[in-house]
């Protein structure tokens, strides 16, 4: 799951999990449209995405968005 389907599937909009992440919504919108990877987000803002979405190994978040190999 990317960021935006684990943040749907917690019932969030951008704007609530800012609240709860203390990551701004703006951040997130650019994080989900891949206008900005997440993988080059800083440990301190990919930990605080993975708490406020419940999720445990930050891996499940920053992996999802990495391009399939085919």
């Amino acid at each position: 799951m990317n960021l935006r389907d684990l943040r749907l599937s917690r019932g969030l909009t951008q704007r609530e999990l800012a609240a709860k992440s203390g990551v701004h919504h703006i951040a997130i919108a650019r994080f989900e449209s891949g206008e900005r990877d997440i993988r080059t987000a800083s440990l301190d803002t990919a930990l605080r995405l993975c708490d406020a979405l419940h999720v445990a190994n930050p891996r499940r978040l920053l992996d999802s968005e990495r391009p399939e190999s085919r």
